[in-house]
């Protein structure tokens, strides 16, 4: 059982659908089976298909071992609703599949999912200001000019610049970069970063860079605690205060300050359940539906770690900030949960760790239209984020150095075409300190006092060591 990583690019859930589905029907293995006094070649009971896809998942690199049995029998499900299997009889459409006997077999022909097709997206280019342009509405033939009294002076200067002995004189409109502009650098060079690390010829395929809001960027990487958690200018956009108080007592469990409420037997699974309820009825994701294909693309560098880590930083700054933050308060909360040896079970049925990644997944990725790998897709990446997520939601320091540094050099280019005079007496030149700092002439080093005229010649006695 074999299944070759799909890597980062387009439509990567689609082709970890058919990879899936193609490597399904060439390994499964069939038999002869009986069923109420009757025999069925080339089949297999739902049961069998459970073990050997299950098996296949958990050892697959594209989903890994976190896969459990009930994400595969509700894989089998959308496999028995898209026609991928049919029941002995011919039946299928309805997801009405269970891990039992019953009996299914292949059809002759599984239709593969087809790729989907975008409009030709056109790549904005970045254009950055230029001293001589002038602002929009004006130009060179509407400059407002006095009224000015010929004579033998001013008759000499224009009849020098008429047979071109003296340049025009033009009106140049001196830009200044914007907030605007250092928007867009951020935006430009954040988005430039993210195609790099992950190997595309354009974004255009897994982001629609229109949607990519240059200030949520920049509010994520300067509005910050000294915990590195954002801080929101919206108070209206936070979590609710029994949600953030529902999450400390966890995070922080046995030990809860803001606990207020005598504790009962089971009182930890009512306090998570809550914190599940808020999460659960979430209107979007908190990675956002537009950011999905961006992320499932990311999910195909995870062999490459520190790459994989470096485009999940890149890929957090362009969510919303209330997003950011609701992410980074629910990633810790769940990485302390699983760390701490005092926190009694929360669920009887699975693991806590496991529980946190069926319980939160959903509420984190998943896509606005129905896709079929969704809860495996968002049960890997939750995996990743959970054993990195202190890594993973940083601000990548090159990315932030780079831009500023950017942004710094804009900034001289534009005080240098402004103020040249002063910019030449603040930065000078190599060849202008030269003349303004002529070289002096290098003193030559004192000898010493003690040393002798000639050093390697034998010590000779004199009269002052005489007796």
């Amino acid at each position: 059982m074999e299944h070759r990583i799909v890597g980062p690019g387009p439509y990567r859930a689609t082709r970890l659908w058919n990879e899936t589905v193609e490597l399904f029907r060439a390994k499964m293995p069939l038999r002869k089976h009986r069923c109420r006094f009757k025999s069925y070649e080339h089949c297999f009971t739902a049961t069998e298909a459970v073990d050997w896809l299950h098996e296949l998942l958990r050892r697959s690199q594209n989903f890994g071992p976190e896969v459990t049995r009930k994400q595969t029998v509700q894989l089998l499900k959308k496999f028995l609703k898209n026609h991928v299997i049919e029941d002995i009889k011919g039946k299928w459409g309805q997801e009405d599949f269970e891990d039992n006997r019953h009996l299914y077999r292949f059809p002759p022909s599984s239709p593969l999912k087809p790729y989907p097709k975008r409009p030709p997206y056109q790549k904005d280019v970045i254009e950055f200001p230029k001293w001589d342009d002038p602002p929009p509405g004006t130009s060179q033939e509407n400059i407002p000019v006095r009224p000015l009294v010929m004579n033998p002076e001013m008759w000499y200067k224009r009849h020098s610049i008429a047979i071109g002995e003296v340049p025009a004189c033009r009106l140049v409109h001196r830009r200044q970069v914007t907030e605007a502009n250092v928007e867009e650098i951020w935006k430009s060079m954040t988005l430039s970063y993210l195609q790099k690390i992950l190997g595309l010829d354009s974004l255009e395929e897994v982001l629609d860079i229109k949607l990519v809001n240059s200030k949520f960027i920049i509010h994520n990487v300067y509005s910050v605690s000294k915990q590195g958690v954002v801080i929101l200018d919206d108070k209206s956009k936070e979590l609710p205060h029994w949600v953030l108080s529902a999450m400390k007592c966890l995070a922080n469990w046995p030990n809860c300050s803001d606990l207020k409420q005598p504790m009962y037997l089971g009182f930890e699974k009512d306090v998570f359940k809550t914190i599940a309820d808020y999460y659960g009825h979430l209107k979007e994701p908190l990675l956002t539906f537009h950011l999905f294909d961006a992320f499932v693309s990311v999910l195909g560098l995870l062999q490459k770690e520190k790459m994989a880590i470096e485009a999940f930083q890149i890929c957090c700054l362009l969510l919303p900030p209330e997003n950011r933050r609701k992410l980074q308060l629910l990633m810790r909360m769940m990485a302390r949960i699983c760390l701490n040896k005092e926190m009694p079970p929360l669920c009887d049925g699975f693991g806590t760790r496991t529980l946190m990644v069926q319980t939160f997944s959903h509420c984190i990725l998943c896509s606005k239209d129905e896709v079929d790998l969704d809860d495996l897709l968002a049960a890997r990446l939750v995996t990743f984020l959970m054993d990195n997520y202190q890594e993973i939601l940083k601000v990548p320091l090159a990315l932030q150095t780079s831009i500023e540094e950017r942004v710094a050099h804009l900034q001289r280019v534009q005080f240098q075409k402004s103020y040249p005079e002063v910019y030449q007496e603040r930065f000078p030149t190599p060849e202008s300190e030269a003349l303004l700092f002529p070289e002096k002439p290098k003193a030559k080093p004192q000898l010493l006092m003690w040393a002798l005229k000639n050093p390697f010649q034998p010590f000779q006695r004199t009269r002052s060591f005489r007796m």
